[in-house]
């Protein structure tokens, strides 16, 4: 983004005062300065990915998502443009639970960002788990990931790391492999809605079980906890 342009942008903003929110974050490349827009692919695939979580949230949560300034990952920056957004959220609305949902490098974005103090999930969809990412920051952070396994663009097996080296970090965190389901979300499209809708509005209530967030993802036919 440039100047003072913001980077969160609001698709619902409750009339009556905000209780909680969830906000998305696209995906991406590994390396582009070219200028991120939310008409692009990557930012309309979570549309229908925001719709489901809300579908299945109160009325009084806010709805958004992370504008970034750039398509590519390069130095972290879509990191730094949602730890941006929810410095914005939180002047927005106070210190309000907020879980995020994270598609490939969004996903990666999302994990970054849940050291910000609003954040209390993280949904992670095929997620871009690199090795080198660290995982210590997500101390008391409840955490699934959601990962099909024919994904040829980001590692199942890098997820199944992750989740493993945040449980040790003191995330509460839970994988759930889809079996048929590729990297774009299009193969079992509706599952993966289902599921977002339902690990989300559990996210939000005071104290869920992540445990059993994850086996509640593993309802849909073909799935499989990890």
């Amino acid at each position: 983004m440039q100047g003072n342009e913001s980077a969160l942008i609001v698709r619902h903003a409750p009339p009556e005062g905000v209780a909680a929110a969830i906000v998305t974050l696209h995906g991406g490349h590994e390396l582009s300065h070219r200028t991120a827009h939310p008409w692009q692919p990557a930012a309309l695939r979570m549309l229908p990915v925001l719709r489901a979580a809300a579908a299945a949230s109160p009325p009084d949560v806010l709805l958004g998502q992370v504008h970034y300034r750039y398509q590519g990952w390069n130095d972290a920056d879509p990191a730094h443009d949602a730890l941006r957004a929810l410095d914005e959220l939180q002047r927005l609305a106070g210190t309000v639970p907020t879980v995020l949902v994270g598609h490939s490098m969004g996903a990666r974005a999302a994990l970054r960002a849940a050291s910000h103090p609003l954040v209390c999930g993280v949904l992670a969809l095929a997620p871009w788990c690199p090795p080198e990412d660290s995982a210590r920051h997500l101390d008391g952070v409840r955490l699934v990931v959601l990962h099909g396994d024919r994904d040829r663009v980001t590692r199942p097996a890098e997820s199944a790391d992750y989740v493993r080296r945040a449980r040790k970090a003191g995330a509460r965190a839970g994988l759930v492999l889809v079996r048929g389901a590729d990297h774009a979300m299009l193969r079992r499209s509706a599952d993966w809605h289902r599921a977002t809708a339902e690990i989300v509005a559990r996210m939000l209530q005071p104290e869920p079980d992540t445990e059993g967030l994850a086996a509640q993802a593993c309802a849909a036919d073909g799935a499989v906890q990890l």
